[in-house]
């Protein structure tokens, strides 16, 4: 298992994220590999939920797609060990609290380490109610990723103390989604971020093109891609491998 802030050990890291299951699960655990092949350091993996609720439309039409498929927690895990051998960069579970509650923590968190997943990211989970979560982490050695956002001011440094694995830097308020250009001080949470902590900062939401990629890039420690790939596999299907992997090859080296 690669560790998740190992990931951010050779320059600046580029962290890609699909839903598992759409179009199908065998073409996810196609994708997986071809991802990190591309140069992608951490590859988010998102376990669909029905009520995605930091989710904009592109990850909610490929949350519904992946259930509608018959994707279930179980056949994304099982999938994940088959091929996690074959992904020479760290992995992240991307899901929401229900999903984890209904599998059971334990057992979710223990077959994630099991598994060689070295991250859960749970949007839902506000920092203060982290607890049940946290602990459980702790005790198998998963990073529990923890988020600041445009909205947390004051508690930046409160949420950035004792963050492991690396700090997800929401970049805009709303929900995810390409945006046509990123307005918020990225570099102002990160400066408040690193007085308290030396995990790596990486910005979400809205990221896109290279050009974004690039200028986030500069105030961070990585950036984080979703909804644009997301787009890409809604475009192309079973036949996403080859156009994902040449934007993810365009989009690590623009940060690069």
């Amino acid at each position: 298992m690669i560790n998740t802030t190992d990931a951010f050990k050779n320059g600046k890291a580029f962290i890609a994220f699909l839903t598992a299951g759409d179009p199908d699960i065998d073409t996810t655990a196609k994708l997986l590999p071809a991802i990190s092949k591309a140069g992608a350091d951490i590859i988010e993996i998102g376990i669909p939920f029905s009520d995605p609720v930091a989710e904009g439309v592109v990850i909610q039409e490929a949350d519904m797609r992946a259930l509608s498929a018959g994707t279930t927690t179980d056949k994304v895990l099982d999938m994940v060990e088959e091929v996690a051998p074959e992904c020479d960069c760290a992995l992240a579970f991307m899901t929401y609290i229900n999903v984890i509650y209904v599998y059971g923590v334990e057992k979710f968190i223990s077959r994630c380490a099991k598994i060689g997943v070295s991250a859960v990211i749970v949007p839902d989970v506000p920092y203060e109610e982290r607890g049940e979560l946290s602990e459980v982490c702790e005790k198998y050695g998963v990073d529990l990723i923890r988020f600041i956002a445009p909205t947390s001011k004051e508690r930046i440094q409160t949420i950035a103390k004792g963050a492991k694995g690396f700090i997800y830097c929401v970049s805009s308020l709303g929900v995810t989604g390409v945006r046509s250009e990123i307005k918020t001080d990225v570099g102002e949470m990160i400066r408040l971020a690193k007085e308290v902590t030396d995990t790596p900062c990486a910005v979400g939401f809205g990221i896109a093109t290279p050009e974004q990629a690039e200028n986030m890039s500069k105030v961070s420690d990585g950036v984080i891609v979703g909804s644009a790939i997301v787009k890409i596999i809604a475009e192309h299907g079973k036949d996403s491998v080859e156009p994902v992997s040449e934007y993810v090859k365009s989009m690590k080296e623009a940060i690069s």
